[in-house]
């Protein structure tokens, strides 16, 4: 990777398992912009409410792989795209854009940012961030509750139907591709500290050939 082209950080992880906020913690210290993945899910307007409510959100079919492999490669081209908003509580495409720009860093971030074999290549550090299932499960039902305001109910029903056995399937899987793992247990500045590492012995290497 070319030490002049932006320089893309993946995270991964199980949901619950601290992704988000490591992509945070990064981005602040590298001053870089975080696209979710989470932006990619596909528009359904053709289904009902209650129909797109049983979709099976956490496999990686329900993302538009093709539109964010797309842009995050025209992103490391050096061009600005518009990555998708998503509405989770009517589980639809927002009107809306959000205009990124290639800046020296970016930071992808989503259950399946180290699924995709073509997604990989474009990224020059790839982080996995692991915790137990049951930590997993209470984060994701204060979550769910707190911003996409669904009920206990729901939220237990599609932990136990989706979320647990398609994280088993394809995302904890994708560990074996990090270059760095860490866990949502320890202190995140530990975390940070070591992915902050490997990118700058990545990029040196880089400049070295």
């Amino acid at each position: 990777m070319p030490m002049d082209q932006p320089y893309l950080i993946g995270v991964a992880g199980p949901s619950g398992s601290g992704k988000s906020e490591m992509a945070r913690r990064v981005s602040a210290i590298l001053t870089a912009r975080i696209i979710s993945i989470d932006c990619y899910y596909r528009h359904l307007p053709q289904l009902s409410f209650e129909e797109r409510t049983r979709v099976n959100y956490d496999e990686p079919d329900a993302l538009d792989h093709d539109l964010l492999s797309t842009q995050l490669a025209a992103l490391v081209d050096g061009n600005e795209i518009e990555v998708p908003t998503y509405d989770f509580t009517r589980h639809l495409r927002g009107t809306e854009v959000q205009r990124v720009r290639a800046g020296r860093f970016v930071v992808i971030e989503g259950l399946f940012a180290l699924y995709w074999e073509d997604v990989r290549r474009l990224l020059g550090t790839k982080v996995f961030v692991e915790l137990p299932d049951e930590m997993c499960f209470a984060r994701r039902l204060e979550r769910d509750i707190r911003d996409r305001g669904r009920s206990i109910e729901s939220v237990i029903e599609q932990y136990a139907a989706t979320v647990r056995p398609m994280a088993e399937q394809y995302v904890l899987p994708t560990r074996a591709s990090a270059d760095v793992v860490v866990s949502g247990c320890d202190p995140i500045e530990n975390s940070v500290r070591a992915v902050l590492g490997h990118i700058e012995q990545h990029r040196q290497r880089a400049a070295v050939h």
